[in-house]
């Protein structure tokens, strides 16, 4: 008998529920391509399983598909994937879709099904930040708390709504689980850790020979507004070590001299205590009536600020650095980041040159800037935070989205409007056009999610009104 008259060995598919399972193992180690494959497979032969579509949808999701997500897991639900975490995680993809009232239909029924488990009150906290009832997402992040101590992303919710309506005590305690959460980066890389951690930092003295080590942490902003507390930290012990990004290092070192500044972990050294620039706020006690914005703390480079005065040159007009979008990683840069047409009411105004100072793949949408005013284009004379707070020496406004320019902006006193969304980060309160965080910052805020016309032309009417002072 020739090889391929040869019988073939009998194979046994294996039940539906032997191969869900496989697929839940692939998603706890983030094989997501795995689990794709299989559920696939599964569908191939049975295309409407419930629950093999509602990990379809989970895995479209993690993806960064959500409009795909959230198709997926509607034809689950439809189906009858209807237990509990299934409508919560289905809650959570309209969250990020800005369907807010549809999510929270949908939690209030994972809780009525399971009112035991966090995980539902959680998301429900989640959903109720986002629709600004800060009330009730209080409530809801004690309820998980309460069912689940040990659950840090109900006490960093927590802690950013307390936080946001400026109850600044217990929010500052609830932020610091901040980096406990599964999957956040973390402060210090493993292989530095692995080297030994001392303790964090309590605030008190070190003695002379201790050392401390400050982790500019976050954010390039969260950065830029935490510096202001280096000269607190500096009054508490003589030696102090900040790593930070080599994108700050100049600035920082420039403008808070003492401290050694380093921006590879190899080059730290030894250090008796730690802290994350975020947490110095705790240790500080900081009040909200204690936040005073005050005269700047950063000043830009003289000799780069001349350098770019001659770059930019004289003009009549009202000179305004302008910028829409902000890091595309940032978990909340769907809310923020608006595309340049948004910004035509802005471009009309007569009268005004604006300054791009877009950095990253966005930066490029400066060639379809959608107006008559002047723009000029600067991001190839910025590398660095110090040729950013160079040229804002040089412009009479900032205008931009909640990103870094901002903070440099307020950091140095400079002017600046914030276009802000409906659901703010912590920092801005709420409520407010001002900030108690920089003097020089004016927030214009959404009164409805995701519209951002009225913004703008508000805007536009009060920089119209500048031009023509």
């Amino acid at each position: 008998m020739s090889a391929a008259l040869k019988p073939q060995p009998a194979t046994t598919p294996l039940p539906t529920g032997e191969l869900l399972a496989i697929v839940r193992e692939y998603l706890e180690t983030l094989r997501f391509d795995a689990a794709d494959r299989l559920l696939g497979h599964i569908l191939a032969d049975d295309g409407g399983h419930p629950d093999a579509l509602h990990l379809s949808g989970f895995v479209a999701f993690k993806r960064g598909r959500t409009e795909q997500a959230a198709a997926l897991m509607e034809r689950a639900l439809a189906a009858g994937a209807a237990a509990p975490r299934q409508l919560c995680n289905l809650a959570e993809v309209y969250r990020m879709l800005g369907r807010i009232d549809a999510g929270l239909a949908l939690v209030r029924r994972a809780a009525a099904l399971s009112p035991t488990d966090a995980v539902c009150h959680f998301n429900a906290a989640m959903l109720h930040y986002e629709a600004q009832d800060t009330g009730s997402c209080i409530r809801a992040a004690r309820r998980a708390i309460a069912l689940k101590p040990d659950m840090p992303e109900a006490h960093m919710r927590l802690g950013q709504a307390l936080l946001l309506k400026g109850q600044y005590a217990e929010g500052w305690a609830e932020y610091e689980w901040r980096y406990q959460i599964g999957g956040a980066q973390p402060l210090m890389p493993p292989a530095f850790v692995a080297r030994g951690v001392r303790p964090q930092w309590d605030g008190a003295v070190l003695a002379d020979g201790q050392r401390l080590l400050l982790v500019a942490d976050q954010g390039f902003g969260d950065v830029l507004m935490f510096a202001r507390y280096l000269p607190w930290a500096m009054a508490r012990t003589r030696e102090i070590v900040v790593a930070c990004s080599s994108e700050l290092v100049g600035l920082l070192a420039r403008n808070f001299p003492g401290p050694t500044y380093q921006s590879r972990w190899d080059d730290v050294g030894e250090y008796a205590a730690y802290c994350p620039f975020s947490g110095l706020p705790r240790l500080a006690g900081t009040q909200v009536a204690d936040v005073q914005g005050g005269p700047s703390y950063v000043r830009a480079d003289p000799v780069r600020s001349v350098a770019m005065g001659e770059w930019l040159g004289a003009s009549p007009d009202l000179r305004v650095g302008i910028g829409w979008a902000g890091r595309p990683a940032h978990n909340n840069d769907r809310n923020r980041t608006v595309p340049i047409s948004i910004l035509t009411p802005l471009a009309a105004v007569p009268g005004v040159t604006f300054v791009s100072l877009q950095k990253g793949s966005a930066a490029s949408e400066a060639a379809r800037w959608p107006g008559h005013a002047p723009l000029i284009d600067a991001q190839a004379r910025i590398e660095t935070f110090e040729d950013t707070a160079a040229l804002l020496e040089h412009l009479d406004l900032v205008i931009a989205v909640d990103t870094s320019l901002v903070h440099l902006a307020g950091a140095m006193g400079r002017p600046a409007w914030v276009l802000m969304p409906f659901a703010p980060d912590w920092r801005w309160l709420a409520g407010r056009m001002d900030t108690p965080w920089y003097d020089s910052v004016t927030l214009y805020r959404q009164a409805d999610a995701g519209d951002w016309e009225p913004v703008v032309e508000r805007m536009a009417e009060d920089l119209a009104g500048r031009a023509a002072r």
